[in-house]
């Protein structure tokens, strides 16, 4: 399948793009302007980049722990983003909601949520709601393989399925949960399988290559929208990075991390459009550099924005005092 030039150039810039601002995010960290912890997705971009590309634009997308890429990926500003992570005014929720709890309605994007796999049931509820309201809009869920390990990712697909509504059920099988191999969690060869046992579509992809996650995402996302209900995607990626700030890996060999260095997605996505005619070289390296430069901007942002004011602390905070 061919797409236009200028936006498969974009979308190189943007798998850059959360690349540069997840190590910026890190540094950041390690400088002690955020506190806490966080969970980057650096070496899954092809997963955010290629499944956001095979939606329509009013589509809409659920998020996990793991969603700075994802939520760049929907159209995020990167200097919003960064102030939200650092606590400050200018951020998506006025620096309240930080890592694991952003969201931004006006362009689909549902949220994210600290609990594995906390979004299935309500991505699983958004697309019921496009079903009724007759929108035509396709819901993308996003997750990792330890969440196919929740009861809400059962509940969450047997609903979607026997209802079949317009949802895109997406597995980044990063091939840890934490520290625990998706080998010792569950006695499937693919996690798409679980497909099988709920009577939907299935399908496992290379999820370091952003031209297959496009191309299964675009599909999954039509026959939903169609009326054919569901698709499981399992995407078979790496993080490059421990599970949060704080892990060193311990878990994993050099050799495993080396085989999947080798097959990094801005690497493999650069090769590809190169030897497509997309870019040549110099292209290439303009674009990375754009992508640098953007979140250079977006830390400087983020900087500047002011601590969230005392007056607005109860802001959205809703209790029974009764």
């Amino acid at each position: 399948m061919s797409y236009p030039v200028e936006e498969l150039r974009e979308h190189y810039r943007m798998m850059w793009l959360i690349r540069e601002f997840e190590q910026a995010l890190s540094e950041q960290f390690s400088a002690g302007a955020i506190g806490g912890t966080s969970h980057f997705c650096i070496g899954q971009e092809a997963c955010a980049v290629g499944a956001v590309a095979g939606l329509r634009g009013d589509d809409l997308m659920t998020s996990n722990h793991r969603g700075h890429g994802h939520f760049l990926a929907k159209g995020a500003d990167p200097g919003r983003l960064m102030a939200e992570l650092m606590g400050k005014a200018d951020g998506y929720s006025a620096g309240r909601g930080g890592s694991q709890h952003m969201a931004d309605f006006s362009i689909g994007f549902l949220g994210s949520n600290g609990i594995t796999g906390g979004m299935i049931p309500v991505a699983t509820g958004a697309a019921l709601s496009q079903r009724l309201l007759g929108t035509g809009r396709v819901v993308l869920c996003m997750f990792g393989d330890g969440a196919c390990a929740q009861g809400a990712f059962h509940e969450g697909i047997n609903m979607g399925a026997i209802w079949r509504l317009p949802i895109v059920y997406f597995i980044e099988n990063n091939l840890y949960a934490m520290s625990t191999p998706a080998r010792q969690n569950f006695n499937l060869e693919r996690l798409s399988g679980f497909a099988d046992a709920y009577g939907i579509a299935g399908a496992s992809v290379d999820g370091n290559d952003y031209f297959a996650v496009r191309d299964a995402t675009a599909r999954a996302a039509e026959g939903a929208r169609a009326g054919a209900g569901p698709t499981i995607i399992e995407a078979l990626t790496y993080r490059q990075c421990g599970h949060s700030k704080s892990d060193v890996c311990e878990y994993r060999s050099d050799e495993e991390e080396q085989r999947w260095a080798e097959r990094d997605p801005l690497g493999s996505m650069r090769t590809r459009l190169l030897a497509d005619g997309v870019v040549d070289s110099a292209g290439a390296d303009e674009l990375e550099r754009e992508a640098r430069a953007a979140v250079e901007r977006a830390v400087d942002f983020a900087r500047s924005s002011p601590a969230p004011s005392v007056a607005t602390a109860a802001t959205g905070v809703f209790s029974d005092v009764g």
